[in-house]
């Protein structure tokens, strides 16, 4: 799960905003649980850190989520922002059903293979623009559509509203 973002919209750590009585970040866990043998958390302190280092957006977080999941011998890794508490139903096993894969309509939302470390990192080396998006098109990784919008919260009023 990656949250290493600033919460400058929020106006404090998001991922521990509580929704339903948990954190934000144990509502994408849970999601994430029945299609994952381990999950963890990327880009904050005392996590696994942002490659090739912080302040590079959710690249960063996707790149050090890569990295650690290699070295503990995964092939690949599936990704979700810790501010998605809620997705629609099928959209993650459709997404780890294949790697490497993305959801368009939230690009963070993705399987990534592990083998494909060394070109995320030259990618976000020398390519000005940090997309996740651009990032799956240029490895050619499937985009997989939401079958429903995609709660976001960037805001205390987009906590409200779900």
């Amino acid at each position: 799960m990656l949250a290493g973002g600033q919460s400058s919209r929020f106006g404090s750590d998001k991922a521990q905003a509580v929704l339903d009585g948990r954190a934000l970040a144990e509502h994408a866990r849970a999601l994430l649980a029945p299609h994952v043998e381990r999950a963890v958390i990327a880009g904050r302190d005392g996590t696994i850190p942002d490659r090739p280092g912080p302040g590079l957006g959710p690249l960063g977080g996707i790149a050090g989520a890569l990295d650690h999941a290699a070295g503990l011998g995964f092939t690949s890794v599936l990704t979700i922002a810790c501010d998605m508490p809620r997705l629609p139903e099928g959209l993650l096993a459709a997404l780890a059903r294949r790697a490497s894969a993305y959801c368009p309509d939230a690009p963070v939302l993705g399987h990534w293979e592990t083998r494909l470390l060394g070109q995320l990192l030259t990618h976000i080396e020398t390519v000005p623009r940090r997309s996740v998006r651009g990032w799956a098109e240029a490895i050619g990784a499937l985009p997989i559509p939401a079958a429903a919008p995609i709660p976001n919260v960037n805001t205390p009023q987009d906590l409200d509203t779900l």
